[in-house]
């Protein structure tokens, strides 16, 4: 090499300075390539992807503003239902939080509420490239698509009408009496949403103002979609129609925000779904399935186990839980998905639905399960455990739920959630079920082999879907499996007839002399939750045991004496006070679960008949699927149907 020669520089000496440079050059981009290059093989909760994000992609989130999340927020591990179903209010300075809330519930977030979550929304994003490719895929696939069913088909295919004979309407006084009282309480809590936070996602009574929060990516109303069913099986037809007006026209489905899947799934599609099948007016038909659409880009993932958050505009991108291990998904959020997606595939005809969820368990029945358990938290990536925590509460719970409803929607011919349900329930028994010192019957949590002898009110709706699931197990189990379905309920209601308010704690223990109390400041609170209500209500359709309607009426007294504020109903912070605190939130999942399930128990079985609706964890009924009967009713995909209203 020929080097210009500088004046006063000698060749040697111009020499060795660029080798110096080189060496160096050379240290400083590969140092640079390695750092770069660990930063991907960190796990999803760690990596520093939101440097590349702006400040309008990721919100901070302050307690107590409207940016906070609501009910499902799947804050901390402990505090999920989902459920994942997740409620916030009562903890939320408390910075505690429970199920996969923003899960929900998995039964998980709406029943896994986390003021973790709450306080803090940050997700690691781990976006898949074919992203918008399925909404292409589904909107491709129209001229594929099968035959669709509608309103009429199923309503031909049910066994007895909807309402009943009378709606429901109790014999005797005493019990028609508390229905009305339910009925009014309904009928408080709509009013005064509709005065004070019309159009917003919940009420703020105390402050008499609305709640939007994000963890629904933009959409709004979600106390009107979650009410829907509720006002018509009530009769209250002058709040329905007004409800019904507001989605035909105010429900703007283009949102670009952050959701979590769970929520919107149980809260959306299935309060859309629910209204569809109880009236028939389209207009939720075409709501529910437009939506639909924009769910299936949180299945692109390497397994197709769809992530917990979802861009539900034009990007369709997915990303995992902040709070999540390793950027794993939640059990209870991607397994409680099934009966709301087989329902999709029903109104629209188009398969991929059915295909998305049918893939998760097929998936499931493949991996190892420690002892034959689910743990909470699977990578989406690997398909494989994370870590083994196993609960039938937060993060858990509704898979579980969403087995045996599968097999019961199935009209009893999905033979593999039979399997898949009983299988688990054995598991469950010989490993979390136990026997406290004093007699009750809880289900605890297992971390790894260790049991934490908690249970948590998320997990108190147990007791109604091992009742539901009697029947159809092994003959020599039926009683056994009733047995353990009232026993489990009797614990939960003993959790609120040992407190001063007698409304139940978030969480409970049986440990160091504490039986069905909580122990912990922040596990004191209660958000207006259905599951221990909602066990009564199986309970008494399954028994018609006098104990269950009474002690369904206490908690209609206690909600009046301690959560009734001048405008709605409101958490309370600390169960064993008498001097209440009020968390200034009602609930969506207030009027949508606690509310009807109070109002069926006080019914006549033949409203909503067991026989041809199943719950999903919002409480949206939603038909039984009789395939045969249906075959004979269907309709072109796209055919217009008459709204029967």
């Amino acid at each position: 090499m020929v080097l210009r020669k500088l004046p006063g520089v000698s060749a040697s000496g111009m020499g060795l300075r660029l080798s110096q440079k080189f060496v160096f050059l050379l240290f400083l981009s590969g140092l640079v390539t390695l750092c770069f290059g660990a930063l991907f093989f960190l796990p999803d909760t760690v990596r520093l992807k939101r440097i590349f994000l702006s400040k309008n992609e990721n919100p901070a989130v302050t307690v107590g503003s409207d940016n906070e999340l609501s009910k499902k927020a799947p804050g901390d591990p402990e505090h999920q239902r989902a459920g994942l179903k997740g409620g916030e209010g009562a903890n939320a300075k408390l910075k505690v939080s429970r199920r996969p809330s923003v899960t929900h519930g998995a039964r998980t977030v709406e029943r896994s509420v986390g003021s973790r979550a709450q306080d803090e929304w940050s997700p690691a994003r781990a976006q898949e490239p074919a992203a918008r490719d399925e909404r292409v895929t589904s909107a491709a696939r129209d001229g594929e698509r099968g035959s669709a069913r509608d309103y009429e088909a199923f309503k031909k295919c049910s066994l007895k009408p909807a309402l009943g004979k009378n709606r429901g309407t109790p014999s005797d006084s005493e019990t028609l009496q508390r229905r009305e009282k339910v009925k009014e309480m309904m009928k408080f809590a709509w009013d005064n949403y509709k005065r004070y936070a019309w159009g917003k996602n919940e009420l703020r009574p105390l402050t008499r103002n609305g709640h939007i929060g994000n963890m629904f990516g933009g959409l709004r109303g979600a106390s009107i979609v979650d009410s829907l069913d509720t006002l018509y099986i009530m009769g209250l037809t002058e709040e329905y129609e007004e409800a019904k007006e507001w989605v035909q026209n105010n429900l703007d489905l283009n949102s670009n925000g952050e959701a979590s899947l769970f929520e919107v799934n149980i809260r959306y599609v299935g309060g859309l779904l629910s209204a569809y099948y109880l009236t028939g007016a389209e207009i939720f038909k075409q709501k529910v399935v437009e939506l639909g659409d924009k769910l299936l880009p949180a299945f692109n993932t390497p397994t197709g186990i769809p992530r917990g958050v979802i861009n539900l505009g034009s990007s369709g991108t997915s990303w995992s839980w902040g709070w999540a291990s390793a950027g794993s998904s939640i059990l209870a959020e991607f397994g409680t998905l099934h009966l709301e997606f087989l329902h999709l595939s029903e109104l629209s005809g188009n398969p991929s639905f059915t295909e998305k969820v049918m893939n998760i368990r097929k998936l499931l029945n493949k991996i190892e399960k420690p002892h034959g358990l689910y743990p909470n938290f699977l990578s989406p990536v690997s398909g494989n455990w994370v870590q083994h925590h196993v609960s039938i509460g937060g993060l858990g719970d509704s898979f579980y739920e969403y087995l045996i409803k599968s097999f019961l929607m199935s009209d009893k011919t999905d033979q593999e959630a039979k399997k898949m349900y009983y299988s688990a329930m054995e598991a469950i028994e010989t490993n979390l079920v136990q026997k406290s010192p004093g007699g009750l019957t809880y289900v605890a949590e297992w971390r790894g082999g260790i049991l934490d002898h908690k249970m948590g009110h998320l997990a108190c709706f147990s007791g109604g879907m091992i009742g539901i699931g009697a029947d159809d197990g092994p003959a020599e189990q039926k009683q056994h499996y009733l047995d353990l379905a009232a026993e489990i309920t009797h614990t939960c209601h003993e959790s609120y007839s040992r407190s001063a308010t007698k409304l139940g704690p978030e969480a409970f223990r049986f440990d160091a002399g504490a039986e069905a109390t909580a122990t912990r400041l922040s596990d004191r609170y209660y958000i207006l939750r259905p599951e221990v209500i909602e066990s009564y209500m199986y309970m008494w359709r399954l028994t018609h045991d006098p104990k269950y309607r009474e002690w369904g009426w206490e908690a209609v007294e206690a909600l009046e004496k301690h959560c009734r504020v001048d405008a709605g109903f409101s958490g309370i912070r600390d169960v064993y006070s008498s001097t209440v605190s009020h968390d200034n939130m009602q609930q969506s999942f207030f009027l949508s679960e606690t509310l009807k399930y109070l109002y069926l128990l006080f019914s006549d079985d033949d409203l909503l008949p067991l026989e041809d609706w199943v719950f999903n964890t919002e409480a949206h009924p939603l038909p039984v699927i009789r395939k045969r009967c249906l075959q004979e009713h269907s309709v072109t995909p796209d055919h217009g149907q008459t709204d029967p209203e």
